[in-house]
Protein backbone atom coordinates (compact mmCIF):
# COMPACT_ATOMS: atom_id res chain seq x y z
CA UNK A 1 0.00 0.00 0.00
CA UNK A 2 1.46 3.23 -0.84
CA UNK A 3 0.74 6.64 1.11
CA UNK A 4 1.87 10.22 -0.63
CA UNK A 5 1.43 13.32 1.41
CA UNK A 6 0.55 16.20 0.15
CA UNK A 7 0.47 18.43 3.12
CA UNK A 8 -2.00 19.46 6.03
CA UNK A 9 -4.31 16.90 6.23
CA UNK A 10 -4.49 15.61 2.01
CA UNK A 11 -3.17 12.60 1.56
CA UNK A 12 -3.44 9.52 -1.38
CA UNK A 13 -3.21 5.45 -0.33
CA UNK A 14 -2.98 3.15 -3.38
CA UNK A 15 -4.35 -0.22 -2.79
CA UNK A 16 -5.44 -2.96 -5.14
CA UNK A 17 -4.60 -0.80 -7.96
CA UNK A 18 -7.72 1.64 -6.81
CA UNK A 19 -5.82 5.78 -5.78
CA UNK A 20 -8.10 7.17 -2.84
CA UNK A 21 -7.36 10.94 -2.36
CA UNK A 22 -8.09 12.68 0.65
CA UNK A 23 -9.23 15.98 2.05
CA UNK A 24 -7.29 17.56 -1.17
CA UNK A 25 -5.78 21.43 0.11
CA UNK A 26 -2.99 21.76 -1.96
CA UNK A 27 -2.81 24.41 -4.45
CA UNK A 28 -3.67 26.98 -1.65
CA UNK A 29 -1.60 25.77 1.11
CA UNK A 30 1.79 27.64 0.54
CA UNK A 31 3.99 24.49 2.18
CA UNK A 32 2.84 22.37 -0.89
CA UNK A 33 3.59 24.88 -3.33
CA UNK A 34 6.08 22.28 -5.55
CA UNK A 35 3.48 19.87 -5.78
CA UNK A 36 2.00 19.62 -9.18
CA UNK A 37 -1.91 18.75 -8.67
CA UNK A 38 -2.04 18.23 -12.73
CA UNK A 39 -0.21 14.50 -11.48
CA UNK A 40 -2.29 13.31 -8.76
CA UNK A 41 -4.60 10.80 -9.93
CA UNK A 42 -7.57 9.57 -7.98
CA UNK A 43 -9.95 7.15 -8.38
CA UNK A 44 -11.99 8.56 -5.51
CA UNK A 45 -11.82 11.69 -3.33
CA UNK A 46 -12.71 11.48 0.46
CA UNK A 47 -13.39 14.43 2.12
CA UNK A 48 -14.02 14.29 5.74
CA UNK A 49 -16.18 17.68 6.13
CA UNK A 50 -16.52 21.26 4.48
CA UNK A 51 -13.87 23.20 6.01
CA UNK A 52 -11.59 25.32 3.12
CA UNK A 53 -8.77 23.33 4.07
CA UNK A 54 -10.12 20.07 3.46
CA UNK A 55 -12.16 20.46 -0.05
CA UNK A 56 -10.03 23.77 -1.87
CA UNK A 57 -9.09 21.56 -4.80
CA UNK A 58 -11.81 18.65 -4.74
CA UNK A 59 -14.27 20.11 -8.12
CA UNK A 60 -10.70 21.29 -9.92
CA UNK A 61 -9.66 17.02 -9.52
CA UNK A 62 -12.65 15.31 -9.73
CA UNK A 63 -13.61 17.15 -13.03
CA UNK A 64 -10.15 16.39 -14.34
CA UNK A 65 -10.01 12.35 -13.32
CA UNK A 66 -13.81 11.80 -13.27
CA UNK A 67 -12.92 10.44 -9.66
CA UNK A 68 -15.83 9.58 -7.89
CA UNK A 69 -16.12 11.84 -4.45
CA UNK A 70 -17.13 10.44 -1.32
CA UNK A 71 -18.75 13.00 1.26
CA UNK A 72 -21.51 13.52 3.93
CA UNK A 73 -24.89 14.20 2.21
CA UNK A 74 -24.64 17.93 2.57
CA UNK A 75 -20.99 18.35 1.01
CA UNK A 76 -21.60 15.79 -1.65
CA UNK A 77 -24.74 17.97 -2.68
CA UNK A 78 -22.48 21.82 -2.50
CA UNK A 79 -19.90 19.57 -4.64
CA UNK A 80 -22.91 18.81 -7.64
CA UNK A 81 -23.96 22.12 -7.25
CA UNK A 82 -20.21 23.70 -7.97
CA UNK A 83 -20.02 20.62 -11.32
CA UNK A 84 -18.90 17.81 -9.73
CA UNK A 85 -20.68 15.07 -11.36
CA UNK A 86 -19.65 11.67 -9.59
CA UNK A 87 -20.17 11.37 -6.14
CA UNK A 88 -21.52 8.74 -3.41
CA UNK A 89 -23.12 10.93 -0.46
CA UNK A 90 -23.03 9.11 2.66
CA UNK A 91 -23.78 9.80 6.50
CA UNK A 92 -22.69 7.67 9.47
CA UNK A 93 -22.58 3.99 8.54
CA UNK A 94 -20.79 1.59 6.33
CA UNK A 95 -21.00 0.91 2.49
CA UNK A 96 -19.01 -0.98 0.49
CA UNK A 97 -16.84 0.29 -2.69
CA UNK A 98 -14.78 -1.79 -5.34
CA UNK A 99 -11.90 -0.59 -2.99
CA UNK A 100 -12.80 -2.53 -0.18
CA UNK A 101 -15.28 -1.62 3.40
CA UNK A 102 -15.84 1.87 4.08
CA UNK A 103 -17.49 3.15 7.22
CA UNK A 104 -17.92 6.74 7.82
CA UNK A 105 -17.46 7.72 11.40
CA UNK A 106 -18.34 10.67 13.70
CA UNK A 107 -15.71 13.77 14.21
CA UNK A 108 -16.11 16.15 16.69
CA UNK A 109 -16.18 18.98 14.59
CA UNK A 110 -17.40 22.04 12.35
CA UNK A 111 -18.24 21.48 8.99
CA UNK A 112 -18.93 25.30 7.42
CA UNK A 113 -18.61 24.90 3.56
CA UNK A 114 -16.36 27.92 1.80
CA UNK A 115 -19.25 29.74 0.79
CA UNK A 116 -20.65 29.85 4.18
CA UNK A 117 -23.16 27.27 3.63
CA UNK A 118 -23.91 24.34 5.90
CA UNK A 119 -21.58 21.37 5.51
CA UNK A 120 -23.18 18.85 7.24
CA UNK A 121 -21.40 16.40 10.00
CA UNK A 122 -17.97 16.45 9.97
CA UNK A 123 -16.21 12.67 9.78
CA UNK A 124 -13.52 10.12 9.29
CA UNK A 125 -12.95 7.10 7.51
CA UNK A 126 -12.79 3.23 8.55
CA UNK A 127 -11.21 1.19 5.28
CA UNK A 128 -10.88 -2.49 5.21
CA UNK A 129 -9.19 -3.29 1.67
CA UNK A 130 -7.73 -5.87 0.75
CA UNK A 131 -4.19 -5.26 1.86
CA UNK A 132 -4.69 -2.87 4.92
CA UNK A 133 -7.54 -2.14 7.44
CA UNK A 134 -6.86 1.68 8.25
CA UNK A 135 -8.35 5.07 9.92
CA UNK A 136 -8.37 8.26 8.77
CA UNK A 137 -9.94 10.22 12.01
CA UNK A 138 -10.70 13.61 10.32
CA UNK A 139 -10.26 16.71 11.96
CA UNK A 140 -11.37 16.39 15.39
CA UNK A 141 -10.56 16.33 18.96
CA UNK A 142 -10.11 12.96 21.64
CA UNK A 143 -13.69 11.28 21.77
CA UNK A 144 -14.89 8.43 23.30
CA UNK A 145 -16.61 6.78 20.04
CA UNK A 146 -13.08 5.59 19.25
CA UNK A 147 -13.05 2.83 21.27
CA UNK A 148 -15.77 1.49 18.75
CA UNK A 149 -12.83 1.34 15.94
CA UNK A 150 -11.22 -2.05 17.27
CA UNK A 151 -14.80 -3.90 16.86
CA UNK A 152 -15.19 -3.23 13.05
CA UNK A 153 -11.59 -4.20 12.69
CA UNK A 154 -8.07 -4.37 13.59
CA UNK A 155 -6.26 -1.52 12.18
CA UNK A 156 -2.70 -1.68 10.58
CA UNK A 157 -2.22 1.86 10.68
CA UNK A 158 -4.21 4.98 11.77
CA UNK A 159 -4.20 8.62 10.39
CA UNK A 160 -4.49 11.33 12.78
CA UNK A 161 -4.03 14.97 13.11
CA UNK A 162 -1.38 16.13 15.96
CA UNK A 163 -1.10 20.01 15.43
CA UNK A 164 -3.66 21.05 18.22
CA UNK A 165 -5.36 23.93 18.85
CA UNK A 166 -8.36 23.07 16.21
CA UNK A 167 -7.74 19.19 17.07
CA UNK A 168 -6.11 16.91 19.16
CA UNK A 169 -2.22 17.01 19.55
CA UNK A 170 0.11 14.59 19.78
CA UNK A 171 -0.48 13.94 23.77
CA UNK A 172 -4.32 13.24 22.87
CA UNK A 173 -3.95 11.11 19.62
CA UNK A 174 -1.83 8.93 21.94
CA UNK A 175 -4.72 8.03 23.70
CA UNK A 176 -6.84 7.75 20.79
CA UNK A 177 -3.93 5.46 19.21
CA UNK A 178 -5.17 3.22 22.68
CA UNK A 179 -8.47 3.60 22.02
CA UNK A 180 -8.18 2.48 18.95
CA UNK A 181 -5.68 -0.15 19.11
CA UNK A 182 -2.97 1.09 16.72
CA UNK A 183 0.51 1.53 17.35
CA UNK A 184 1.49 2.96 13.80
CA UNK A 185 0.04 5.98 13.49
CA UNK A 186 0.73 8.96 10.63
CA UNK A 187 0.65 12.53 11.72
CA UNK A 188 -1.28 15.08 9.71
CA UNK A 189 -2.99 18.70 10.25
CA UNK A 190 0.35 20.14 11.64
CA UNK A 191 2.49 22.97 10.93
CA UNK A 192 0.71 24.66 8.10
CA UNK A 193 -0.65 27.71 9.99
CA UNK A 194 1.01 29.19 12.95
CA UNK A 195 -1.87 27.74 14.96
CA UNK A 196 -0.73 24.54 14.85
CA UNK A 197 2.69 24.59 14.38
CA UNK A 198 4.34 21.55 16.54
CA UNK A 199 7.99 20.48 18.39
CA UNK A 200 8.50 17.21 16.31
CA UNK A 201 10.77 15.72 18.52
CA UNK A 202 8.44 16.05 21.36
CA UNK A 203 5.62 14.57 19.74
CA UNK A 204 7.12 11.70 18.60
CA UNK A 205 8.83 11.36 21.90
CA UNK A 206 5.44 10.88 23.62
CA UNK A 207 4.20 8.41 21.33
CA UNK A 208 7.98 6.59 21.95
CA UNK A 209 7.35 6.87 25.82
CA UNK A 210 3.80 5.06 25.12
CA UNK A 211 4.77 2.22 22.97
CA UNK A 212 4.04 3.34 19.73
CA UNK A 213 5.47 5.33 16.53
CA UNK A 214 4.58 8.75 15.23
CA UNK A 215 5.77 9.30 11.36
CA UNK A 216 5.59 12.49 10.30
CA UNK A 217 5.98 13.06 6.67
CA UNK A 218 7.13 15.49 4.37
CA UNK A 219 5.18 17.04 2.12
CA UNK A 220 5.65 14.90 -1.28
CA UNK A 221 6.97 12.30 1.07
CA UNK A 222 6.08 8.53 -0.25
CA UNK A 223 5.63 5.97 2.32
CA UNK A 224 5.43 2.48 1.60
CA UNK A 225 2.73 0.93 4.45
Amino acid sequence: MKFTFYGHSSFSIETDGKKLLFDPFISANEQAKHIDIDSIEADYILVSHGHADHIADVVYIAERTGATVISNFEVVTWLKNQGVKNAHPMNFGPANFPFGKLHFLPAWHSSGLPDGSYGGNPGGFLLQTAEHNFYYSGDTCLMMDMQLIPRYAKLDFAILPVGGNFTMDAADAVIAAEFIQCNKVIGVHFDTFGYIVIDHSKAKEIFSAAGKELILPAIGEIIML
